[in-house]
């Protein structure tokens, strides 16, 4: 069955929708103006962030270990949506009928679909490599951990790119009532799709993610309970214990604030898309047009501002950032020192004489 109807609606209203059809025209002149300027900003901070993040974990060795690595997988992700879909999308956007070839057409869904799997994938890898960094801190030790991360990433992408094809595949160019249109004309595969797209690339993660986070912070409480008990090796040992535990909380910000932002650019997105494919015409109102636009615009925002949520929680690639940004202003920024082990943040075992103890170092988390 064909998906006329809902394809007259994709980006322009229609008279059928509403009464007050010029209060909608309006809304959405303001809009066609609107959305490719904050589109064409999102894209200038949205490279500038990530890529000073890519570069400053490939050009500094010691911020290249799991965490990083997968974090720069995740910016890699990003870059690739801004790139490559964020200016067809913002002028797609803006006009009333698709003015692309089949080409961009179906390569812009596809892209969609391959950065929102990188993304949440890549979450899931890294709330799986935290988990077992704090719960089980030895077993990083063991196997091969660069051969681990290389299939890790490997994996995340290849499985993205593969769910990605179906959609790719059905998009087509459709001419309907004088205009060409970018759309899946099999509804039924539009929705089934659709909600294998929420369930495989939002549900199942996001439950994945939260058993690890609650795991983990289950095993800080503990230990943070524990550990004034543990020592007695003088107030040295209990300086660093605090810091221990302040690292641990650190770490779990840092972690939880990935995908709190993560829920909250895509949720609304796949709440208006499954609004889309499901709801009658009538039901459609100017709400659906505010919901449509904001959910468009956060899922940009989104691959957009992950390098400066890290810039904020982490104070060493806050320093690289800081380095990389002004490198023609050299007073605008503080020399990068080395940190005593004592302040770092590191999955490793530190021994003070006859105390063992984990800490978590802060060059080599984020």
């Amino acid at each position: 069955m064909e998906n006329n109807t809902n394809v007259s609606m994709v980006y322009n209203m229609t008279p059928s929708m509403d009464p007050n059809y010029e209060d909608y025209a309006q809304m959405q002149a303001v809009i066609n103006v609107v959305v490719p300027i904050i589109f064409a900003i999102l894209l200038v901070v949205g490279v500038v962030g990530n890529g000073i993040l890519i570069y400053t974990v490939f050009a500094n060795k010691c911020m290249r270990n799991t965490p990083n690595v997968l974090i720069v997988s995740l910016s890699i992700g990003d870059m690739v949506l801004l790139l490559m879909s964020a200016p067809f999308s913002s002028i797609h956007f803006s006009h009333a009928e698709y003015p692309f070839g089949e080409v961009v057409c179906r390569s812009n869904e596809y892209f969609q679909t391959l950065s929102v799997g990188v993304s949440v994938f890549t979450l899931t890898a890294l709330s799986g490599d935290r988990f077992f960094a704090i719960v089980f801190p030895m077993s990083k030790h063991k196997g091969k951990p660069k051969l681990k991360i290389a299939i890790t990433v490997a994996s995340i992408w290849i499985i993205s790119a593969l769910l990605a094809i179906p959609e790719a595949i059905n998009m087509k160019i459709h001419e309907a009532e004088g205009n060409q249109y970018c759309y899946i004309d099999d509804d039924n595969f539009a929705k089934i799709f659709t909600m294998v797209k929420f369930i495989v690339l939002f549900i199942v993660p996001l439950l994945i993610i939260g058993f690890f986070y609650c795991m983990m912070a289950a095993i800080l409480v503990t230990s943070s309970r524990r550990i004034p008990c543990e020592t007695t090796t003088g107030s040295v040992v209990s300086r660093q214990q605090q810091r221990q535990i302040e690292a641990r909380v650190k770490v779990a910000k840092v972690v939880l604030s990935f995908v709190l932002l993560f829920i909250l650019c895509w949720l609304p997105r796949y709440v208006y898309l499954l609004w889309f494919h499901w709801a009658d015409e009538g039901e459609m109102n100017h709400w659906w047009m505010i919901l449509k636009v904001v959910a468009f615009c956060l899922m940009y925002i989104y691959s957009s501002i992950n390098p400066y949520a890290l810039y904020f929680l982490s104070s060493q690639f806050r320093r690289y950032y800081n380095k990389y940004l002004f490198r023609c202003c050299p007073k605008s920024y503080r020399p990068i020192q080395p940190e005593s082990a004592s302040a770092m943040i590191y999955n490793g075992t530190i021994r003070r004489g006859s105390t063992s103890m984990t800490l978590i170092k802060a060059h080599s988390e984020v």
